[in-house]
């Protein structure tokens, strides 16, 4: 049994991909659906493996900021990389900023949506 969260977009995919790639240059994706089906892929950005689902129909609902993607990084450099691709044209929740939980941490969502908490783990933490 496994249990994997799955993303449903209102969007060519492709789009999706290509901006998270930028993000995690080592993200691989991989097609699940037969040909004619609705398109599911698989990725993994930041080895967290998630399904992106493209709806054939369209919704009243999108994304809320309620469930994020957390991704835990070791350098300030890395969270400064991922805040800058998925935040561009997105929205910040809270800014790329140093708090009392994290040396460097900002809440945003991508221009597609997604909810991304992205944070510096403090020093002697992993």
């Amino acid at each position: 049994m496994k249990a994997l969260p799955q993303l449903m977009f209102q969007r060519d995919l492709a789009e999706v991909i290509q901006l998270w790639t930028q993000a995690f240059p080592d993200m691989t994706a991989t097609e699940l659906a037969a040909k004619g089906e609705p398109r599911r892929v698989s990725v993994n950005p930041a080895g967290q493996e998630l399904i992106l689902f493209h709806s054939p129909v369209s919704h009243e609902f999108d994304f809320t900021p309620s469930i994020s993607i957390v991704v835990s990084c070791e350098r300030a450099d890395e969270v400064d990389h991922l805040a800058g691709v998925l935040g561009d044209g997105g929205k910040t929740f809270m800014p790329l900023d140093s708090y009392p939980f994290s040396p460097r941490f900002t809440w945003i969502a991508d221009r597609f949506g997604v909810s991304w908490q992205l944070m510096q783990q403090p020093e002697g933490q992993g």
